[in-house]
């Protein structure tokens, strides 16, 4: 698989590769290029000639793009599911529900945008602007480098090319190093169905390298990062250079809060859908239960009881629930964590077991309000730990116990319950009675405190991939 740049093949400069391999079965799925920094230069100088081409296609005629690209995505679904399942060890049935979830993204992008209005200002508000007539419009910010993680490569794709191509921009795209095949295919789809050559590019590389370039360089206008806290702020650091704008969605620690008047068939199976949703790679998964104590215990067997019956391993076949990790070395990082937890005094109850990058759902008891996991720990595996309170404060104390603030969760059969839980935890979005693993693309989508700033969503995306400009008519109404 080589780079996609300027509407061609490319290779890196370096003759640098790497192999691709399929976690589950340890094959060598694909190469990869491994481009420096004069890859990505290339890459953004014809982003940034393409940028002139594309911001003068109409809106309407970009629309019509976007709508033949989404037809050209549902024939070849396939293809893309295939990469996914194979680079990524995604199952099956959730990869294809992925490609579908991207469909929808970007038709509805393409929507919002044609009703993206300015803004009239009041006539004659003060006496500077007395007959004046002051309007905005808004215009594109140039080029947008879309860095995506590893776990959703097609729907955060969606996510962060869609809006950036509809408001005019040009768009480089730094998929993970795990997972760049399906971000390869999106990309050459959308060349075909007609986006300008250099408007759309893919770069693959060292995320080192990747990052010392983007300090330096002046020809990037916005960022747009799903990932890592650390990263996240490295970003953050080399954009002040130039004032570049950031848009970060990070980590997450994120509570699942269970009441004594829960209906506890809908816990476990919200708990269940919320963790095992991508083996628990996904940023806004509940990763801490906050059980009442007096539900506590038949919680954890009723949980246990299902995992039991959930199918893991193969990611090609249609019946498996939960595939492997995304590598083998991230699955002997998550039972490394799990270890950690063990000798802080955690228990664990069920599964934990690392074979290859297959990593067995694992329920931990004995949890404490003051341990690493309950506060800022972020584990991106199958993992349950369960954590007993006895009272709201309480429970809204662990809830937010953490430097993250992404997404919660909250069961109780009382309204007032969860609308006060609501009201008072520190998260982007609360969910009621479900997971907080939830995403709507017209939901603006991101957390608090150091899970990062902006927000994802059809018309909050579309406004930061956009910049107002004022125009006034001096004196029109005199």
């Amino acid at each position: 698989m080589k780079m996609y740049i300027n509407g061609c093949e490319y290779a890196a400069l370096s003759g640098r590769t790497a192999d691709n391999i399929n976690p589950y079965d340890g094959s060598v799925y694909d190469t990869i290029e491994l481009g420096g920094r004069e890859d990505f230069e290339y890459a953004a100088q014809s982003a940034k000639k393409a940028a002139a081409e594309w911001s003068e296609v109409p809106l309407y005629d970009r629309i019509k793009i976007i709508y033949r690209f989404v037809s050209l995505l549902r024939e070849r679904a396939s293809e893309i599911v295939a990469a996914m399942v194979s680079e990524g060890g995604k199952a099956i049935t959730e990869a294809t529900a992925e490609v579908d979830c991207a469909s929808n993204v970007f038709e509805g992008f393409a929507e919002a945008a044609r009703n993206q209005f300015g803004m009239t200002m009041p006539l004659n508000a003060d006496p500077r602007t007395q007959d004046d007539v002051l309007f905005t419009i808004r215009e594109p910010l140039g080029t947008v480098m879309a860095v995506l993680p590893y776990n959703f490569p097609v729907e955060l794709y969606a996510h962060k090319v869609a809006p950036a191509l509809i408001m005019g921009n040009a768009v480089i795209v730094k998929p993970a190093s795990y997972t760049p095949k399906s971000a390869y295919l999106l990309t050459k789809l959308l060349v075909e169905a007609g986006v300008t050559p250099g408007a759309i590019n893919i770069v693959t590389g060292s995320g080192s390298e990747f990052g010392k370039w983007l300090e330096e360089t002046r020809l990037i206008d916005a960022v747009s990062f799903t990932g890592s806290t650390e990263v996240g702020a490295s970003l953050m650091r080399s954009s002040a250079r130039t004032i570049r704008r950031t848009y970060l969605e990070l980590g997450g620690n994120d509570p699942f809060v269970v009441f004594d008047d829960c209906d506890l068939e809908l816990a476990v199976d919200e708990a269940m859908g919320g963790r095992l949703w991508n083996a628990g790679q996904t940023c806004c998964a509940s990763k801490r239960f906050i059980v009442h104590h007096s539900v506590k215990e038949a919680f954890t067997a009723r949980l246990i009881e299902k995992i039991a019956a959930a199918k893991v391993g193969d990611p090609a076949s249609f019946d498996t629930v939960v595939g492997p990790l995304v590598s083998v070395k991230e699955a002997v990082h998550a039972r490394e964590q799990v270890e950690k937890i063990v000798t802080a005094g955690g228990k664990i109850v069920y599964g934990g077991e690392v074979n290859g990058a297959v990593f067995t759902p694992c329920v931990i008891t004995d949890i404490t309000p003051n341990m690493e996991i309950a506060r800022d720990m972020e584990i991106f595996a199958p993992v349950f730990p369960i954590i007993g309170f006895d009272s709201f404060d309480e429970a809204v104390e662990i809830a937010n116990g953490t430097s993250y603030g992404l997404a919660s969760a909250v069961i109780t059969q009382n309204i007032k319950t969860a609308m006060k839980f609501a009201a008072s935890v520190k998260a982007g979005t609360c969910i009621i009675n479900g997971s907080g693993n939830y995403r709507s693309m017209q939901q603006p989508f991101g957390g608090y405190k150091m899970s990062g700033m902006g927000r994802e969503g059809t018309a909050d995306t579309l406004a930061e991939f956009s910049q107002q400009k004022t125009i006034v008519l001096k004196k029109v109404l005199a």
